[in-house]
Protein backbone atom coordinates (compact mmCIF):
# COMPACT_ATOMS: atom_id res chain seq x y z
CA UNK A 1 0.00 0.00 0.00
CA UNK A 2 1.30 3.38 -0.76
CA UNK A 3 0.61 5.89 2.43
CA UNK A 4 -0.68 9.29 1.23
CA UNK A 5 -2.00 12.16 3.25
CA UNK A 6 -5.43 11.77 4.14
CA UNK A 7 -6.47 15.78 3.71
CA UNK A 8 -4.92 15.36 0.07
CA UNK A 9 -5.96 11.88 -1.74
CA UNK A 10 -4.65 10.73 -4.52
CA UNK A 11 -6.34 10.11 -7.86
CA UNK A 12 -6.69 6.60 -9.36
CA UNK A 13 -4.39 7.43 -12.07
CA UNK A 14 -1.51 9.19 -10.27
CA UNK A 15 -1.70 6.25 -7.48
CA UNK A 16 -1.26 3.82 -10.20
CA UNK A 17 1.62 5.89 -11.85
CA UNK A 18 3.12 6.01 -8.39
CA UNK A 19 2.77 2.23 -7.58
CA UNK A 20 4.02 1.33 -11.16
CA UNK A 21 7.49 4.10 -10.77
CA UNK A 22 7.95 2.17 -7.60
CA UNK A 23 7.87 -1.36 -8.76
CA UNK A 24 10.00 -0.74 -11.39
CA UNK A 25 12.85 0.42 -9.00
CA UNK A 26 12.14 -3.05 -7.16
CA UNK A 27 12.03 -4.51 -10.01
CA UNK A 28 15.54 -3.23 -11.32
CA UNK A 29 17.30 -3.30 -7.79
CA UNK A 30 15.89 -7.22 -7.47
CA UNK A 31 17.56 -7.75 -11.33
CA UNK A 32 20.92 -5.76 -10.13
CA UNK A 33 20.89 -7.82 -7.05
CA UNK A 34 20.40 -11.42 -8.67
CA UNK A 35 22.95 -10.63 -11.10
CA UNK A 36 25.53 -9.30 -8.37
CA UNK A 37 24.98 -12.36 -6.79
CA UNK A 38 24.59 -15.10 -9.86
CA UNK A 39 28.16 -13.68 -10.87
CA UNK A 40 28.96 -14.19 -7.44
CA UNK A 41 28.30 -17.76 -7.19
CA UNK A 42 29.38 -18.65 -10.45
CA UNK A 43 33.32 -17.11 -9.79
CA UNK A 44 33.57 -18.32 -6.19
CA UNK A 45 31.44 -21.42 -5.64
CA UNK A 46 34.11 -23.49 -8.20
CA UNK A 47 36.64 -22.11 -5.62
CA UNK A 48 35.23 -23.22 -2.52
CA UNK A 49 34.31 -26.74 -3.62
CA UNK A 50 37.57 -27.20 -5.05
CA UNK A 51 39.00 -26.00 -1.82
CA UNK A 52 36.96 -28.75 0.20
CA UNK A 53 37.91 -31.36 -1.66
CA UNK A 54 41.66 -30.08 -1.71
CA UNK A 55 41.52 -30.77 2.01
CA UNK A 56 40.09 -33.68 1.76
CA UNK A 57 41.70 -35.80 -0.72
CA UNK A 58 44.29 -33.33 -2.20
CA UNK A 59 43.33 -34.55 -5.09
CA UNK A 60 43.38 -31.26 -6.95
CA UNK A 61 46.22 -29.79 -9.29
CA UNK A 62 47.62 -26.51 -8.00
CA UNK A 63 47.78 -24.84 -11.67
CA UNK A 64 43.88 -25.75 -11.87
CA UNK A 65 43.90 -24.12 -8.02
CA UNK A 66 44.76 -21.20 -9.03
CA UNK A 67 42.98 -20.60 -12.17
CA UNK A 68 39.70 -20.84 -9.43
CA UNK A 69 41.37 -18.35 -7.59
CA UNK A 70 41.52 -15.60 -10.42
CA UNK A 71 38.31 -16.50 -11.33
CA UNK A 72 36.73 -14.94 -8.25
CA UNK A 73 38.90 -12.40 -8.30
CA UNK A 74 37.94 -11.40 -11.22
CA UNK A 75 34.53 -11.40 -9.98
CA UNK A 76 35.81 -8.30 -7.89
CA UNK A 77 36.48 -6.78 -10.97
CA UNK A 78 33.48 -7.00 -12.13
CA UNK A 79 31.47 -5.59 -9.08
CA UNK A 80 32.32 -2.00 -10.39
CA UNK A 81 31.54 -2.58 -14.26
CA UNK A 82 27.62 -3.64 -12.88
CA UNK A 83 26.84 -0.99 -10.30
CA UNK A 84 27.22 2.02 -12.66
CA UNK A 85 25.59 -0.04 -15.65
CA UNK A 86 22.28 -0.97 -13.38
CA UNK A 87 22.45 1.65 -11.13
CA UNK A 88 21.90 5.40 -11.77
CA UNK A 89 22.55 6.62 -7.97
CA UNK A 90 26.13 4.71 -8.06
CA UNK A 91 26.65 6.06 -11.43
CA UNK A 92 25.81 9.62 -10.37
CA UNK A 93 28.08 9.64 -7.22
CA UNK A 94 30.88 7.95 -8.70
CA UNK A 95 31.25 10.86 -11.29
CA UNK A 96 31.40 13.35 -8.25
CA UNK A 97 34.37 11.37 -7.30
CA UNK A 98 36.09 10.26 -10.46
CA UNK A 99 38.13 12.81 -12.44
CA UNK A 100 37.35 10.98 -15.28
CA UNK A 101 33.24 10.68 -14.90
CA UNK A 102 32.92 14.49 -13.90
CA UNK A 103 31.02 16.86 -15.86
CA UNK A 104 33.31 20.18 -16.78
CA UNK A 105 31.11 22.66 -15.42
CA UNK A 106 30.80 20.57 -11.79
CA UNK A 107 33.58 21.40 -8.93
CA UNK A 108 35.64 19.02 -7.90
CA UNK A 109 34.66 17.86 -3.74
CA UNK A 110 37.27 18.96 -1.23
CA UNK A 111 38.63 16.76 1.37
CA UNK A 112 37.43 18.55 4.26
CA UNK A 113 33.46 18.63 2.55
CA UNK A 114 33.74 15.32 2.26
CA UNK A 115 35.11 14.24 5.51
CA UNK A 116 32.44 16.08 6.85
CA UNK A 117 29.38 14.49 4.77
CA UNK A 118 30.74 11.13 6.40
CA UNK A 119 31.13 12.05 10.14
CA UNK A 120 27.68 13.61 10.03
CA UNK A 121 28.58 16.73 11.48
CA UNK A 122 26.35 19.69 11.55
CA UNK A 123 27.33 23.33 10.81
CA UNK A 124 29.06 24.08 13.81
CA UNK A 125 31.66 21.69 13.71
CA UNK A 126 32.35 23.11 9.98
CA UNK A 127 32.70 26.38 11.20
CA UNK A 128 34.92 25.30 14.16
CA UNK A 129 37.05 23.16 11.25
CA UNK A 130 37.60 26.03 9.12
CA UNK A 131 39.07 28.05 12.39
CA UNK A 132 41.23 25.29 12.87
CA UNK A 133 43.00 25.26 9.66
Amino acid sequence: QVPHAPSQPLAGSESRRFANKHSKKALKASLTLGILLGMFFVAWLPFFVTNVAQAVCGCVPAGFFDVLTWLGYCNSTMNPIIYPLFMRDFKRAMGKFLPCCRRSGEPRPSAISLSMRNSNSGPRAATSLKNVL
